[in-house]
């Protein structure tokens, strides 16, 4: 036993979970519920999970707004996956992509979500595919050991 680091006997489950839905912005709401149930059991704080949370809701609008242009009938998928060291999820589009940020200090709206989503997460990586974009999104579990 390690008593300098509380999680070193902490088994975390290893969870994995899809969910499909329609472009509809009346759907973010389920699916952020999905994503708050699916974060339960992991040592995250309640600030961690309200940040990625609103991070995959963020992610969610620019699909919905960006990749397909306000459509409601194309599809999204949700892909989360909780790994010994970290959790992942993976957001799935089939439109063309073109994300832009900004800088955070400027006073205007629109462009933080990118800076909120890369706030929420460790790692923020986009696959271009040959239809589409992939969203990876991971959050390291801090003081987890292998």
């Amino acid at each position: 036993m390690n008593a300098g680091n509380p999680f070193s006997l902490l088994v975390l489950p290893m969870k994995k979970k899809t969910v499909e839905f329609s472009s509809h912005t009346g759907n973010l709401a389920l699916m952020r519920c999905c994503v708050r149930d699916f974060l339960n059991g992991y040592p995250f704080s309640e600030k961690e999970r309200l940040l990625m949370v609103l991070g995959v809701d963020e992610a969610c609008t620019n699909i919905i707004r960006y990749a397909y242009r306000l459509r409601e009938d194309q599809p999204i998928a949700l892909s989360m996956e909780g790994l010994r060291k970290c959790v992942r999820m993976r957001l799935r589009d089939y439109g063309p992509h073109e994300m832009k940020g900004r800088a955070h200090d400027i006073i205007k709206p629109g462009g933080l979500g990118l800076y909120l989503i890369r706030r929420a997460f460790d790692d923020v990586d986009y696959l271009h595919k040959r239809r589409g974009t992939e969203l990876v999104l991971t959050k390291n579990l801090d003081g987890v050991t292998s």
